[in-house]
């Protein structure tokens, strides 16, 4: 299987399957000089591992990363500084249930990859879906913890704004929220709507799907370059790599569609220490593929868990129709722990693109 990597001078390669003994990526392209330590990468992944509330996958996973190489260890014992070398890290599975997919060995689970996986490669893992189990996206983050360091002064937040059928109030929108709930919502008032739909999803063996916005702030005006390399379809591709992901938008995105071109453009001025500004983000920070220097806003829909246990018809491997009941620990709404998988996404993006621009222009 190959496409395991992305990126063109910030390049990551993810390795690694569910239920194996580790996953992992390898980090080339990183700078030299990069001060970072394995608290810090640690910080990213806890706000993904599993099993940190009733509504999430119940596979208690601690995701611990090991940093093996690509670095020099300060006297402090905790300070490591990329050497410009290939950053290695690795995540050990410690709580894998194979047992629980026996029953699914042959069998094609509805919405999920199975069957397409069979189809191409006529091998699958079916175990928790092996490489196409957003397990795999524990490495992502872990890539998106070094991202951040390459880029000065680079935030990249992210919150979910809708989950089914309801949807945040943004006049309530508060990033200190986010790390308060276990929806990583910015609205406080949603936190208990969102806990009462999901109860009775959950409880029926259901899911449901969600919407994710990630705003990444500083980022300097000039990444991106026209007309095959534009930093909007780049974030717009990794945001679609991540499992379950069926939709990407930038700034308005389909929404821009019920505007006016004067409701749409972008206004600018000069503030007070001479420095061109805009009155509005319709674009989200992207513009002809080019970052302008607002803020870049993308957001992403998160398909439901196909992982369920209400019986769904479908076919096995030997053609036969069956009906299948998935069992196991899966999330009633992936796209909450997706939220820290799209914020690595976009700083990944962003770090290509901004080593990208310095080699071709010499400048930032």
């Amino acid at each position: 299987m190959s496409h395991n990597t992305f990126g063109h001078l910030f390049r990551v390669t993810t390795w690694g399957e569910s239920h194996g003994i580790a996953l992992g990526c390898v980090v080339d392209g990183c700078p030299p000089g990069i001060s970072f330590s394995e608290a810090e990468i640690q910080a990213y992944l806890d706000k993904r591992k599993p099993g940190q509330s009733k509504y999430t996958t119940q596979r208690r996973e601690p995701d611990q990363v090991k940093v093996l190489s690509g670095f020099m260890l300060q006297d402090d014992g905790v300070t490591m500084i990329s050497t410009g070398t290939p950053i290695s890290m690795m995540i050990e599975n410690t709580d894998q249930r194979s047992k629980d997919y026996g029953d699914i060995a042959r069998q094609y689970r509805p919405g999920h990859a199975d069957y397409t996986y069979d189809v191409k490669y006529g091998i699958r893992d079916y175990r928790g879906g092996g490489r196409s189990s957003a397990r795999e996206t524990a490495a992502r983050v872990a890539a998106g913890a070094i991202a951040r360091k390459v880029v000065p002064g680079l935030i990249v937040r992210g919150a979910l704004v809708g989950m089914g059928i309801h949807s945040i109030d943004r006049d309530r929108w508060d990033w200190d929220e986010v790390d308060n709930n276990p929806f990583f919502t910015p609205d406080p008032g949603s936190v208990d709507v969102f806990a009462g739909y999901l109860d009775g999803i959950r409880k029926a063996g259901s899911s449901i799907g969600a919407v994710v916005e990630i705003v990444a702030e500083n980022v300097p005006a000039g990444l991106g370059a026209p007309v095959y390399g534009k930093l909007d379809q780049d974030i717009a591709s990794y945001l679609m790599s991540i499992n379950a992901v069926k939709g990407v938008e930038i700034g308005d995105g389909f929404e821009s569609a019920k505007l006016s071109g004067e409701e749409n453009a972008d206004q600018m001025r000069m503030d007070n220490h001479g420095k061109p500004i805009f009155l509005s983000n319709h674009a989200g920070g992207i513009l002809g593929g080019i970052s302008s220097g607002a803020p870049v806003v993308a957001r992403f829909a998160v398909k439901p868990t196909s992982s369920i246990l209400t019986p769904r018809q479908s076919i096995d491997a030997d053609g036969k129709q069956v009906d299948v009941m998935t069992k196991g620990r899966h999330d009633p709404c992936v796209g909450i722990r997706a939220v820290p998988i799209g914020e690595a996404m976009v700083a990944c993006a962003i770090a290509d693109h901004y080593l990208r621009h310095r080699g071709q222009t010499g400048r930032i």
